[in-house]
């Protein structure tokens, strides 16, 4: 039986890796240690300075809404945020240029080794900060702009975003949407142009539940000549948005007006919502074999069979230093990621940009892995 992350996490160190927000270099202080803590407290010294961040589309409207919730009580702190996207902000953290990156993928051996340059001492952690389902994003005449759902399986997602199926009407799609009359309408797939950690977890979907279906190795990089790429999580869904017929995949934030597929687990087909997407979370396991201190990895189980539970999830990290070359930016990163994996954090990302708050026991981890980063 698959062991509950809630239950499990309280074991491994862990890491909030996923908000994203530009941070160079500030003069701010660390909060204190306590693991309970739900923001800043006002007993903690106030920060202040400029700081930056680069990395993730995907947490742009949750980083948006962690600033103004951290300036509250930090008013001097000016923090600036850059979604580059996961590979272009973990390649800019690696050159000192940014107090952290945010990423949709979990660091690789090659980046934990150069983050030594980087780092006062040690080597850079990644923690999960951000939780949301993927959506698989369409703009279909007579069926998004009605407000309607198609359901699909994983093979037939799959197959469209290979170029194996083209046209809207084909039995492999309307089979599984009798109470639909779909179109002729060609599909058109719209994919990340861009080095994208969103891209690495929804082709990771494939991987593990149809790998038949999908001949492609995992990477952050679209792997096929399907379709046309779009830069950044906004760029997919402006281009899905200017034409009919068209298909896309994108954080569930940014979704809007478009419509969503409906993804079959088990004989359901399960809708995409935050609270879809944490059941996965909880049917999932820490990845033990994430080598590196104070990491905390996400597992996910795309194969969950759990009852509503929606499988396309993405778990956004922060990536950080346990000690910094510079003393304020190391109070900076310690307060700001207290922050931000704090119940007060969480329920504005939720809030603001549609995500799953972290579980509670995750975040006790997490904790463990913000209060060991150096500030004296």
């Amino acid at each position: 039986m698959r062991k509950n992350l809630l239950t499990r996490s309280i074991a491994v160190l862990s890491g909030v890796a996923m908000l994203t927000a530009l941070a160079a270099c500030g003069d701010n202080t660390a909060p204190t240690g306590d693991n309970t803590s739900n923001s800043n407290t006002s007993s903690a010294e106030a920060i202040s300075g400029e700081f930056k961040g680069a990395g993730a589309s995907s947490q742009q409207a949750a980083v948006e809404a962690w600033v103004a919730g951290f300036q509250g009580t930090n008013p001097d702190a000016k923090i600036g945020y850059n979604p580059s996207g996961s590979g272009a902000g973990v390649s800019t953290f690696l050159t000192g240029a940014t107090a952290w990156a945010g990423s949709d993928a979990s660091l690789s051996a090659d980046q934990i080794e150069q983050s030594k340059s980087v780092c006062a001492s040690g080597t850079a952690f990644d923690i999960p900060v951000y939780i949301s389902p993927i959506a698989v994003v369409f703009n279909l005449k007579g069926v998004s702009d009605e407000g309607k759902h198609v359901n699909m399986d994983g093979e037939t997602i799959a197959k469209i975003f290979d170029g194996k199926i083209t046209t809207w009407n084909d039995p492999a799609i309307q089979d599984q949407n009798p109470d639909l009359e779909l179109p002729a309408t060609p599909i058109t797939v719209v994919h990340r142009s861009d080095k994208s950690g969103t891209t690495q977890n929804f082709v990771s979907y494939f991987i593990d539940t149809v790998p038949d279906a999908w001949p492609y190795e995992l990477s952050e990089n679209w792997p096929n000549e399907v379709g046309q790429g779009a830069k950044g999580t906004s760029g997919v869904i402006s281009t899905v948005q200017q034409a009919d017929g068209t298909i896309g995949y994108a954080d569930f934030s940014q979704v809007g007006d478009l419509g969503t597929v409906a993804v079959k687990v088990g004989e359901e087909y399960v809708e995409i919502s935050a609270e879809a997407g944490s059941k996965v979370i909880d049917d999932s396991e820490l990845d033990s074999s994430a080598e590196g201190e104070n990491r905390v990895v996400v597992k996910l189980n795309h194969n969950t069979s759990a009852e509503g539970a929606y499988p396309i999830v993405l778990v956004s990290y922060d990536i950080a230093c346990p000690a910094y070359k510079d003393a304020d930016t190391a109070k900076f990163v310690k307060s700001w990621l207290t922050y931000v994996v704090s119940e007060e954090g969480q329920q504005t990302a939720s809030q603001n940009a549609g995500s799953a708050p972290l579980p509670d026991s995750l975040r006790e981890t997490v904790m463990q892995s913000i209060d060991a980063i150096e500030t004296e």
